[in-house]
């Protein structure tokens, strides 16, 4: 441990620059919401009530709760971890059921003219518990029990913000992924999670529309990635020699080869030679897996039979469970159809506004398709457009690269932690602003499909600011607090 006087020292440690990178990036933000509200009349920009001056009063109320978290001694957001997550698991769970409904979700508490989302709190909550649960002495993240822990404490609350219809708020909780890999999660939970993304889209993008002679392209496309991805598996996780590799690799040509040959003189389906190749490839991974007596070859075999169910589970869950909006946000961004009057209509007039503003943009309330609010949310979930368009390319860029600067600096803060609880706390944190900042911006230019995020510190609102500005703060308290004889 460390004196009394170094502790009471803490405030000389606090990061500054970090702090700075904080105020501006809000202050930025501020002056976007003041594009993206003026329609031509500069006296309802700046009345009492507008959009500006409600997210003055929400960035005055943000700074003062981020100096009050400086002042708290570090060892309550420790201890009280388990108690804040569980206290907002229950504030979650309540919501759904007195939430009213706004835009189809039961996800927003109205407290007389006051609007809060739980949501934006709970990855503060889970951030620190999972920090939490990891930094104790006896839990180590190896093994499938730590495992189960681990995930259990992010996909609970994810399951209570599904159940008020706030799809796009429970993604982000994917971003912990990132703070458990650094903390030795296998890389194998990233690799499936990849591969989840990519069978996902190459059955969507070619189903049905797209045969080669007798052959479905989309299910042909996506065993034969099984097969292959499978083969990598075997020779990066397993005691094979590469002569196994490149055994299976050139059976593989063999069977397409005489495969070919005969569709010259008979019709044939390729996707029955991907399947043979893949049952063979099965039947060898189980008979190695009793014969060696090694985990690696049962779970490669439960990876190839789980991505054939995956497969056909797509389509179920594409047009049973997902919704008519889904369905087509997903289409649009994949290119399957454009609707650029329903669901492409937000991305395609976004487009149009970044576009517009050039290389220099337009400048400040000069915005024209802004002005004449061409783009729905355009001070909300699309209010990069609004950069884009009066701030131009330069203006994005210097944007992004603040925002790298401050992920860095984030990254760069939790690597210099001492105890593990920061260090976990940390990651989370960049994890967290990580992926906002690329979903956002990818749903704006139209990369990824629409989710409704906000763009940390640039959307307006209240709830997404405070609980950003918690995320940070409380990463800077952490860190003000380290041993400052190590490192």
């Amino acid at each position: 441990m460390y004196s009394n006087g170094d502790r009471t020292d803490y405030k000389k440690r606090i990061d500054w620059f970090t702090i700075a990178l904080y105020l501006l990036l809000v202050v930025a933000g501020w002056f976007a919401i003041c594009g993206a509200s003026y329609d031509f009349d500069m006296s309802r920009l700046f009345a009492f009530g507008s959009r500006p001056m409600m997210q003055l009063l929400w960035i005055g109320l943000a700074v003062v709760i981020g100096f009050m978290v400086l002042l708290i001694e570090t060892d309550i957001f420790e201890s009280l971890a388990p108690v804040f997550y569980v206290a907002m698991l229950g504030l979650l769970a309540l919501t759904i059921f007195i939430a009213p409904d706004i835009k189809g979700s039961h996800s927003w508490l109205v407290i007389g003219p006051l609007r809060l989302q739980p949501a934006e709190f709970a990855k503060v909550t889970t951030a620190l518990f999972l920090a939490w649960k990891l930094s104790q002495s006896d839990f180590v993240l190896r093994g499938m029990k730590s495992y189960v822990y681990a995930f259990g404490i992010i996909f609970i609350p994810v399951l209570l913000i599904l159940m008020q219809n706030e799809t796009g708020s429970a993604l982000v909780y994917v971003a912990f992924f990132l703070a458990l890999y650094r903390e030795g999660l296998t890389g194998i939970f990233l690799g499936i999670a990849f591969c989840a993304v990519l069978f996902f889209v190459t059955a969507l993008k070619l189903q049905g529309d797209l045969w080669w002679g007798h052959t479905d392209a989309a299910e042909w496309s996506v065993v034969t990635m099984t097969s292959l991805i499978a083969i990598l598996l075997v020779r990066l996780y397993t005691k094979e020699r590469s002569r196994f590799y490149w055994l299976a690799l050139g059976l593989t040509a063999i069977a397409y080869g005489v495969s070919i040959a005969l569709s010259y003189f008979v019709p044939v389906n390729f996707l029955w030679t991907a399947y043979g190749l893949l049952v063979l490839l099965v039947v060898w991974v189980l008979v190695m897996a009793v014969r060696r007596y090694l985990l690696a070859y049962l779970l490669i075999a439960v990876f190839v039979l789980g991505s054939i169910g995956y497969l056909f589970s797509v389509d179920y869950v594409f047009n049973e469970v997902m919704q008519p909006h889904q369905q087509m946000r997903i289409k649009v961004a994949l290119g399957i159809e454009e609707d650029l009057r329903g669901g492409g209509y937000n991305v395609d007039q976004s487009k149009i506004a970044i576009g517009s503003g050039g290389f220099l943009g337009k400048g400040f309330l000069k915005g024209t398709q802004t002005k004449l609010k061409y783009v729905p949310e355009q001070d909300t979930d699309f209010i990069f457009c609004t950069v884009g368009e009066e701030q131009g390319f330069v203006g994005s860029i210097l944007l992004l690269i603040t925002y790298a600067t401050l992920i860095i600096r984030i990254v760069w803060l939790a690597e210099r932690q001492t105890k593990v609880f920061s260090r976990v706390y940390g990651h989370s944190v960049a994890g967290i602003l990580l992926f906002h900042l690329s979903i956002n911006v990818g749903m704006v230019i139209g990369l990824v499909p629409v989710i409704g995020i906000p763009l940390p510190f640039f959307s307006y609102g209240g709830s997404s600011l405070w609980g950003f500005t918690l995320l940070i703060f409380i990463l800077l308290r952490l860190d003000a607090d380290r041993d400052p004889r190590k490192r």
